[in-house]
């Protein structure tokens, strides 16, 4: 994290600033793609991004390591302690009185009002303080992670149950290791993708009421997940796990034995490459789902997640062209590719600053100024001294790091 983007968040406490610091991190080591993308957002809005990004890693780290972490009854006891720390960091933020918890002043856009999307508006409390007293309490690594998501969320009125909701379904990948339908999948994606989505969606902010976006957005979380799904089928069995349906893959013949024996052997089977085939063209599906909703979110959040829609889509491209062997290696954007997607966003971003400052040049002058003699001399017929109506300079001048 670097100085600026805290600054301009106005992140100052020491403890949090380092907080945001490790989220953004874990952000830069495991999302490539993603924070790739984030870089494109305005820096005020980077930190809280990087914490929820933090803390999604955290939990997931804590799931997904089946061999070197902990049997699973330790990974569980480690789920629910994480999940008691959040909502004590939740809760003692959310009590905290504080008179400037959006430092943006990001409230509004375009007129509509900021809710967490059911109708709760802005949750007041610092939470510095608290928060640290959580982390020093309880010990261990993650408590700056808990820190920085229960600072984001009261700076940005998330609803906390989008957190609850995430953690039910990490808790139930220590259980769960395949699902009969889509529907059951699904289910699943609620918490483990949708909800993340749906707490993008204050960060980002939007050009219409939140509830009209928030089911793109939703889409979008399970799109991106959907995406995961296909790339990662090989090392999810390794796990354990086969997250493509059941009923989807036996349509096309393949079970869990079938996917097992392709990837010990390292053999292909027509019928596999089939059901990944399905598999992609339902995830194609939900990208449709989530379009509609990047012309909602305010204009200089768009490249951001325009950005991030496109590279997670060419990550179905290289499966697609490496021939669907996702259970021998794993596909990926070209280094080049993903130089040119990125070098769009930046154009795009410089013209949505530079559309959001002509907004509030024009803005500016329509308010009436104060009058100012004119030091030019007065046409012969005027009859009287002209005079000059002032505008103030939008103060737009970021630069994109």
């Amino acid at each position: 994290m670097t100085a600026r983007e805290l600054d301009a968040a106005g992140i100052t406490e020491p403890v949090l600033r380092d907080a945001y610091t490790r989220c953004r991190r874990l952000n830069a080591r495991h999302g490539r793609t993603y924070f790739l993308a984030t870089r494109l957002l305005p820096v005020e809005r980077r930190p809280a991004v990087h914490a929820l990004y933090g803390f999604a890693r955290w939990a997931d780290d804590i799931v997904d390591s089946l061999d070197t972490y902990a049997p699973e009854h330790r990974r569980a006891a480690d789920l629910a302690l994480l999940h008691e720390r959040l909502e004590r960091g939740l809760r003692d933020a959310h009590a905290r009185p504080d008179a400037h918890a959006r430092p943006d002043g990001h409230n509004r856009t375009d007129g509509h009002a900021r809710t967490d999307g059911h109708g709760i508006s802005d949750v007041t409390g610092d939470g510095i303080d608290a928060g640290i007293d959580v982390g020093i309490d309880v010990g261990g690594g993650d408590e700056p992670v808990v820190l920085a998501l229960a600072d984001t969320a009261r700076r940005y009125a998330i609803d906390h149950r989008h957190f609850s909701d995430f953690m039910a379904s990490m808790r139930s990948d220590l259980e769960v290791t395949d699902y009969p339908t889509y529907d059951d999948l699904r289910t699943y994606m609620h918490g483990s993708a949708a909800v993340i989505g749906l707490q993008m969606l204050p960060i980002l902010g939007t050009v219409v009421p939140r509830e009209e976006a928030a089911p793109h957005a939703a889409a979008l979380g399970v799109a991106f997940q959907l995406t995961n799904f296909l790339r990662d089928v090989g090392e999810d069995l390794d796990r354990g796990r086969v997250y493509l349906p059941a009923d989807l893959l036996s349509a096309h013949g393949v079970d869990r034995e079938l996917l097992s024996w392709s990837r010990r052997t390292g053999r292909r089977d027509r019928r596999i490459t089939e059901a990944l085939r399905a598999f992609e063209d339902l995830t194609r599906g939900v990208y449709r789902e989530a379009t509609p909703g990047l012309a909602m979110l305010d204009p200089v959040s768009r490249p951001c997640i325009r950005t991030a829609f496109v590279l997670y889509g060419g990550i179905l491209d290289a499966v697609a062209r490496d021939g669907y062997a996702v259970l021998h290696r794993r596909a990926v954007v070209p280094r080049r590719r993903r130089a040119a997607v990125a070098v769009d966003g930046l154009v795009r971003l410089a013209a949505a600053r530079a559309a959001r400052a002509a907004r509030a040049a024009r803005a500016g002058a329509r308010r009436p100024g104060p009058r100012q003699p004119d030091t030019t001399p007065a046409a012969p017929a005027a009859g009287h001294e002209p005079t000059a109506v002032t505008t103030p300079p939008h103060p737009l001048h970021e630069e994109v790091a």
